[in-house]
């Protein structure tokens, strides 16, 4: 899988789709057949990790409790983020074994309008990426998507779970 980015993103269709239709995390973490390509890369009793549905960088994976939980602060107390924590640095780790990295970005996003479930991004930026891509032009979906499929989807979960059962 490449990480040209030249896939268009259709924002509005997106917008509509989150602010109307069920929590997607609560629907992965149910079973949802209709989320194919979230490949689920990690699980515990509490946790989840999978593959974002619109990758803007190879590796690309969301982290979350699988508790309904809207806010890091708020509605997690400290062993609970902690715990949380140490799951996103695990999967980080696991990612940046199986996929090329500069660096890895780490950001949490969403709000009570969409996407209100807690969830961690991992993202790990291409090496040579040119600076004026990195950072949050490298997060923005607006910027295009890389080709993305379930194969693939497979293939790189599978990597990036025989990185975290070695770790």
């Amino acid at each position: 899988m490449g990480s040209e980015r030249n896939v268009p993103f259709d924002i509005p269709a997106y917008v509509a789709r989150v602010k109307s239709g069920p929590c997607f995390i609560c629907a992965i973490v149910a079973g949802d057949p209709t989320y194919d390509l979230e490949e689920i890369v990690y699980e515990d009793e509490r946790h989840l990790a999978f593959l974002a549905r619109y990758p803007t960088m190879p590796g690309y994976v969301l982290v979350c409790p699988k508790a309904h939980v809207e806010h890091a602060v708020r509605d997690l107390d400290e062993d609970d983020y902690l715990g949380l924590m140490r799951v996103v640095r695990r999967v980080a780790l696991a990612v940046e074994a199986a996929v090329p990295s500069e660096r890895t970005y780490l950001l949490t996003l969403g709000s009570q309008q969409g996407n209100a479930h807690l969830h961690w991004h991992v993202a790990p930026l291409p090496p040579g990426t040119p600076y004026e891509e990195q950072q949050y032009y490298a997060l923005m979906s607006e910027n295009g998507v890389i080709p993305w499929s379930s194969g693939q989807a497979r293939e790189l979960a599978d990597r990036i779970r025989e990185s975290l059962a070695e770790a």
